[in-house]
């Protein structure tokens, strides 16, 4: 037990040799605990600028990937080149790489900064403890070095009055002229004073053993105990700074192969270039099909001065000239108005006119190309709308077997907006079918239908396709979906010489004799769907769930050709309003 501190008990240790020669040195360990602690927000302030930088670079990076990403149609149209799609690649993988910069951030923000923060809370807070302790300590032993010098001082004072006393009781006792009541008094005087320093030097002796003894423990156990608590705390808080800096290397160790994959990526893309497929790409883009200008006459001047011959060759030469023209006409050469742009046109960097319906602005090789396009885009309209219409009718049949479950009527509004969208999609693609014909030099490919059509006239055909469209308003929808009939009646052409609508010429009768011989094979069956009534000459009223022989098969421009078997009776009906069942 340690004098004056009851509530103590010493705990036995071993304090190192480094520890007790330390004993004196308080403030430099204090200080030295404060700037660990100083040291481990350091740290953790490190780490989080460093994961403030880590997005930040991933951030721009992604903004660098997105404003180098395709932006229009025509950038698009150039990714087709290998070189293109390489860089885009490569785009790719460095969004990657934006991505696993994100990746160390995060785990550093979670793993490495809360835990450096939650560190240095705890080392404040377990120094401010162990000083606390060290500073109770020392003021316990600052306490009893006050309580020594008070006793010393005591002691002091009664040595000094003793030898007074003593010194008065001497003189007293060789003065022959005092009383020996008076040396009496000296000597009893001196004997006090000798016995109180006696006493004060026995206080002082116990307080010296006690302030000594307290006083090796203090620089012996107490001390070191609290120096040792101090040093245990203080390589705590290094060991786990040790452990976030190894722990930082590992976060940006494991995304290194993700970053080496994507790197990979990258020298990959650039493998995939191709230049001779890139310029393979690049004269499929552009030649035009034109053929190279003939070889350019020679003008002999000296002609001019014969007549005859001045003008045959004059001729000659302009007919040369008219024939150039014709063939390059939209080409490279094509009269003294067109300019040679690079190479047959190739590379010019001027703008070329406003692309037209029909394409016919372009060269004739990438007018087919466009036309094919736009053909192949409409069908594919076509077969997702009839796909539609088909779950549509499938779906109303279910209605009308269990009534329960909804409203048959309810889709007729959405089966006839469907058919109008079939009626309209197959005009447009009949008509760039034409284009198409037309470009490849061919007829087009209405002509045989037309004919069946028993619309001989060329003046009234011409008429009846170009007006397809403002027909559609015209039709009457007897069910949901009427579709554009390409069979209605046409006013009398002024310069045609016809009289009355090109199916008017005829009777229904007389146009399948000349349109479907005897004997024409039977292609198939078909019921009808919905109920029609026919509003013009060639087609056929039907009533729902009538059954038909079907003659003809749909050319693309929404109608059948079907026979009733009953009467002979033989016209088109709409397509979408049977259900065709062919052989």
């Amino acid at each position: 037990m340690i004098p004056g501190r009851s509530d103590v008990i010493l705990v036995p240790m071993k304090p190192s040799s480094l520890l007790r020669q330390m004993k004196d040195q308080y403030d430099n360990v204090a200080s030295h605990t404060q700037k660990g602690i100083d040291f481990c927000e350091r740290f953790g302030q490190f780490v989080k600028e460093r994961c403030q930088i880590e997005v930040k670079y991933a951030g721009e990076l992604k903004k660098l990937v997105k404003k180098y990403q395709p932006a229009n149609k025509k950038e698009d149209e150039e990714s087709a080149f290998s070189v293109v799609q390489g860089f885009l690649a490569m785009l790719k993988e460095v969004h990657d790489i934006a991505g696993q910069h994100e990746l160390i951030s995060e785990n550093m923000a979670s793993s490495v900064i809360k835990e450096v923060l939650s560190l240095a809370h705890e080392v404040k807070q377990e120094r401010k403890k162990h000083l606390q302790e060290a500073q109770k300590l020392q003021q316990q032993l600052n306490l009893s070095i006050q309580q020594l010098d008070k006793c010393k001082g005591k002691y002091e004072k009664a040595f000094k009055e003793m030898e007074k006393a003593v010194d008065n009781y001497k003189r007293a006792d060789a003065d022959i002229n005092l009383s020996r009541a008076e040396v009496e008094k000296h000597k009893n005087t001196s004997h006090i004073k000798t016995q109180q320093c006696d006493e004060l030097k026995n206080d002082y002796a116990a307080q010296l053993q006690t302030t000594n003894k307290h006083q090796q423990e203090h620089y012996t156990v107490l001390m070191p105990q609290v120096f040792s608590q101090l040093q245990e705390m203080d390589e705590k808080r290094i060991t786990e700074l040790q452990r976030f800096i190894k722990e930082c290397g590992d976060i940006e160790r494991n995304v290194i192969p993700i970053i080496n994959t994507c790197i990979d990526g990258i020298h990959n893309a650039a493998n995939s270039v191709n230049p001779s497929k890139d310029s393979e790409l690049v004269i499929e883009k552009y030649k035009s099909g034109f053929q190279a200008p003939g070889d350019i006459p020679f003008e002999d001047l000296n002609q001019v001065f014969h007549g005859s011959d001045s003008s045959l060759n004059s001729s000659k030469s302009s007919t040369v000239n008219v024939s150039r023209t014709e063939t390059f006409k939209g080409g490279t050469v094509s009269g003294k108005n067109k300019k040679r742009g690079g190479l047959f046109g190739i590379f010019s960097s001027s703008k070329t006119d406003e692309t037209k319906e029909d394409f016919s602005n372009l060269p004739p090789t990438q007018r087919k190309k466009k036309l094919n396009k736009k053909i192949e885009e409409l069908r594919i309209a076509i077969a997702k709308e009839t796909a539609e219409r088909d779950g549509m009718i499938k779906m109303q049949e279910v209605y009308q077997q269990n009534p329960a479950l909804g409203d048959a009527s309810s889709l007729d509004k959405q089966l006839e907006e469907n058919a109008q969208k079939l009626d309209l999609l197959r005009q447009e693609c009949q008509k760039f079918e034409g284009y198409l014909a037309e470009a490849e030099g061919q007829g087009t490919p209405q002509s045989d239908r037309k004919k069946r059509n028993s619309m001989t006239d060329e003046s009234v055909t011409s008429r009846s396709t170009s007006d397809l469209g403002s027909m559609g308003s015209q039709q009457r929808a007897s069910a949901p979906g009427t579709p554009l009939q390409q069979h209605q009646s046409y006013n009398e052409s002024p310069d045609s010489g016809i009289q009355g609508n090109s199916r008017g010429q005829f009777d229904a009768q007389d146009s399948f004799e000349e349109d479907v011989p005897e004997g024409v094979p039977v292609l198939g069956v078909c019921v009808a769907v919905y109920p029609f009534e026919a509003t013009n000459d060639g087609s056929v009223s039907m009533a729902q769930g009538e059954q038909f022989s079907i003659i003809e098969t749909d050319q693309g421009d929404g109608w059948t050709l079907v026979r009733r078997e009953a009467t002979g009776e033989e016209g088109f009906v709409p397509t979408s309003y049977i259900e065709a069942t062919y052989y």
